[in-house]
């Protein structure tokens, strides 16, 4: 017994399973069941060398479990372990921080590290490494997890926004990163609609955002299912390279969808692009945001990027002009500054330039929830291909929770962050009864009434029961 401020005392007992804190977290589990994950991570991943011990599916479903939980690192496993309810509930228990790690280093290859490196051009330092079977695996259950959703939620357009994050790190592998720390530079695919991440690529802390940017580029589009029918792509300076330009523009682009993609692509400010800024008249300028501090106005300008081929793909170029109003300075010390937007979409400069800014609240707020509410920050181990499973399991874990929100929770709750998922949901107390062969869980009437965990069980067994569409 131990006492302590308030009037009652601590007594601890063997670990009992007829209570959970954590009532509302097997929904996760049927999320993922109810979508047909157990069949695609038998089917793509495999790393079991023996029959014994967790299948590839229990312990996925245990590492999304973590990070739904709030887990930020492997040995956070055994507060779930700790939860014999918990493990009654899912009908199994829980592997260890060990068995989890091992998964993970399955995901890593040190040869095809090497391979990369010996692959780098004269003078070069960055690289970005293939994946192994089981990282690959792992990928094509998430691409499968989204076309089960948009299965049961079809949309016909998806809007794609690209970026890359950093992890910060400080493991001994960990490369600089152009911010001056060490770590790793993601980047992910999202497609907006269906409030889903599509693809992802892991690189290391020292490769440029820039590097090889179309080859995720075409994976997301890839990963999108056959109802899509409209297509469109936004992104960063990151993505503004030719290659990927051109592949977009042109409607016969090889490897992906045949049709027009409209896109908007921060342009790089290049001398030769701020002089054309600068040239454009003060009265051809139209006001777009009047701020606190600066006001903000749009034009369209004249610009051909290299050797684009003037009579096809037209793009156009939307400047900005962002001037400080007086007693106000950039940084820099000067009080204008240009930016440009590159596009092939037709319509009014003003709207193009606000339906680029969009992306701020959509791939970058993904990279805020992952990084900050689902593990994403903190990679496990100095393994690079164990940290890119790492962070895929956080994005396939942001699919989880969205699936939830728009398949089975309640309109009320289609819009909230993981933390407060934890809060109202997974965290509810519950006791645990057997009761002629059946398995029950009690909640209080209260806490039901505002998560409605019953409604949404019933919701996912219905998918079960329905299938996906034909």
């Amino acid at each position: 017994m131990s006492a302590g401020i308030l009037p009652f005392e601590v007594e601890a007992v063997d670990r009992s399973d007829d209570l959970t804190a954590r009532a509302g977290l097997p929904l996760v589990v049927e999320v993922m069941e109810a979508l047909g994950c157990e069949r695609s991570i038998e089917e793509h991943v495999r790393v079991r060398r023996r029959r014994s011990g967790y299948r590839e599916v229990e312990t996925i479903e245990a590492l999304v479990l973590l990070l739904a939980s709030g887990g930020e690192c492997l040995d956070d496993i055994q507060a779930l372990q700790a939860d014999g309810g918990l493990c009654r509930l899912l009908g199994r228990e829980l592997p260890s921080a060990d068995t989890l790690r091992h998964f993970l280093y399955a995901c890593h290859d040190e040869r095809l590290i090497e391979q990369a490196k010996q692959a780098r051009p004269a003078g070069a330092t960055a690289c970005i490494p293939q994946e192994n079977e089981a990282l690959r695996g792992l990928g094509r259950v998430m691409v499968e997890f989204v076309h089960q959703v948009a299965a049961r939620r079809p949309l016909t357009t998806a809007t794609l926004d690209h970026d890359a994050t950093i992890q910060e790190s400080h493991k001994r592998d960990a490369l600089a990163h152009y911010k001056g720390g060490r770590g790793y530079q993601p980047s992910a695919i999202y497609w907006v609609e269906q409030d889903l991440v599509v693809a992802d690529e892991y690189r290391d802390g020292n490769v440029p955002a820039a590097m090889e940017t179309l080859r995720l580029i075409r994976r997301g589009f890839a990963s999108l299912p056959g109802s899509v029918t409209r297509y469109f792509f936004r992104a960063d300076s990151a993505c503004y390279d030719e290659r990927v330009l051109q592949w977009l523009a042109r409607e016969d682009r090889p490897g992906g969808p045949v049709g027009p993609i409209g896109f908007t692509i921060s342009a790089d400010m290049t001398e030769e692009l701020r002089r054309v800024c600068g040239a454009v008249a003060a009265g051809d300028w139209r006001l777009l945001e009047d701020r606190a501090e600066e006001t903000v106005a749009c034009a369209e300008v004249e610009f051909t990027p290299g050797d684009w081929p003037k009579d096809a793909w037209p793009l156009r170029y939307l400047a900005l002009r962002i001037h400080k109003k007086q007693g106000h300075l950039f940084a820099a010390g000067h009080d204008t500054k240009y930016l440009a937007v590159v596009t092939n979409r037709a319509g009014a400069i003003a709207e193009l330039i606000r339906w680029h800014w969009q992306k701020a609240g959509t791939i970058e707020l993904v990279h805020d929830v992952t990084k900050n509410e689902l593990g994403a920050a903190v990679p496990p181990c100095g393994r690079f291909g164990a940290n890119a499973a790492w962070y895929r399991l956080s994005l396939l874990t942001y699919n989880v929770l969205s699936a939830m929100k728009s398949l089975a929770l309640s309109p009320a709750m289609a819009r909230v962050r993981p933390k407060r998922l934890r809060f109202w949901l997974f965290t509810l107390a519950g006791r645990i009864i057997s009761h002629a062969g059946r398995l029950i869980l009690r909640i209080s009437a209260a806490a039901e009434s505002l998560v409605d965990l019953v409604s949404a069980r019933q919701r996912l067994l219905d998918l079960v029961v329905r299938g996906a569409p034909a």
